[in-house]
């Protein structure tokens, strides 16, 4: 029964479609196009070229953690142990940490709908109860404790700078939330994994604000441009240190050896900031072509993707989807991927691919609807 809970991930049988297409344009994919700092390249090599193949310990590389911890109290203001940070195959697995450790058989997950797919899904696996709290427009896309309140949580994960929305949680609702999970003893889990790619204003770290049954995710997929590297991070409560290590050993023993070499280069600023400067550039032109064509709810302020209603032309995302990827060869994320609220009436747009690419896309998309219109 587990499984058969689990619904589909729309979005990679959306890439596997385009495949078909030589010329398919892509908007679909959360993966940046950028390769990470040269810096990471030549750790890589060079771990290779010193054989750095073995298992390190369970909780990662130390040198690894230390720079983690580094950047908690640069860009934060944050002072963790490095105990508390475990180095994990993506962040799929710092999410199944601290799910083990917060949520046993039939306890309650809330999260907001439209939300990443994988929560549910992770849910369903270990026999938690997913309960989806509707957030929209009227909300910013962000979870109050207005909406915790009608409920019993064991457990509340929030995304921000969020998928598919792209908003981020303001800094006063943050910490009321913070606040609220730590009087009622829910666990409070953030998905931190687009902090980085933020343009108008910064993230919050959740720890900013509490450290009692706090857990933070972050990875180095998006911001740091690694995605198949599959390391990702979770930072946990000192009184659960030992659990994590215990379900770390038995999930994956550790995370990949050489990901973690070439990692310890990522923490490049310089080049992090054209990472940041080029993806808002890609934000801004693809915001401005999209609102043309569609409704778009909200500027995202993070992230990389554009949250688009499409309600003008069809109430059914997953047959638009289709219909733009077999009629002119554009891949996007249908809305239902993401929940059940509305989300038919909306399609994800990623913009991590170069502007020339996306102004073809554009092109096909104005000519396809103005046809589509006039018939």
């Amino acid at each position: 029964m587990r499984c058969e809970k689990m619904s589909s991930f729309i979005v990679m049988d959306i890439v596997k479609e385009a495949e078909k297409y030589a010329d398919a344009i892509h908007f679909e994919i959360g993966q940046p196009d950028l390769p990470p700092s040269p810096n990471v390249k030549n750790a890589l090599h060079v771990s290779i070229d010193e054989n750095r193949f073995s298992y390190t310990q369970s909780h990662g590389l130390v040198a690894l953690r230390e720079k983690i911890k580094s950047h908690y109290a640069t860009t934060y203001g944050v002072h963790i142990d490095i105990e508390q940070i475990f180095l994990t195959p993506g962040t799929s697995g710092a999410f199944l940490i601290a799910y083990a450790l917060t949520l046993g058989k039939d306890a309650t997950l809330g999260f907001s709908d439209p939300s990443y797919p994988c929560y549910k899904n992770f849910a369903y696996l270990l026999d938690i109860k997913p309960l989806f709290m509707p957030i929209g427009k009227a909300d910013n896309f962000e979870l109050h404790v207005k909406h915790l309140e009608p409920h019993t949580l064991d457990a509340l994960q929030i995304s921000s700078p969020a998928n598919p929305t792209g908003n981020i949680y303001d800094a006063k609702n943050l910490e009321a939330l913070v606040a609220y999970c730590e009087s009622k003893n829910i666990a409070f889990i953030s998905d931190e994994l687009y902090h980085g790619l933020t343009y108008e204003k910064e993230a919050n770290c959740a720890l900013e604000f509490g450290d009692k049954n706090v857990y933070v995710i972050n990875g180095f997929s998006k911001y740091y441009c690694l995605p198949g590297q599959r390391l990702g991070w979770v930072i946990v409560p000192k009184e659960k240190i030992r659990h994590a290590e215990m379900v770390a050993q038995n999930l994956f023993i550790s995370a990949p050896t050489l990901s973690q070499y070439g990692a310890l280069e990522a923490f490049d600023e310089a080049y992090l900031a054209e990472v940041k400067e080029e993806f808002q550039k890609r934000r801004d032109y693809l915001y401005k072509e999209l609102s043309e064509l569609f409704d778009i709810d909200a500027k995202p302020e993070g992230a990389f993707y554009i949250w688009a209603n499409i309600s003008h032309y069809s109430n059914d995302s997953f047959a638009f989807a289709k219909e733009l990827l077999e009629k002119i060869h554009i891949a996007t994320t249908p809305g239902v991927d993401f929940g059940s609220n509305g989300t038919s009436h909306y399609l994800r747009f990623a913009y991590t691919r170069n502007i020339e690419h996306m102004a073809e896309g554009i092109q096909r998309l104005k000519n396809y609807l103005k046809e589509k219109n006039e018939n």
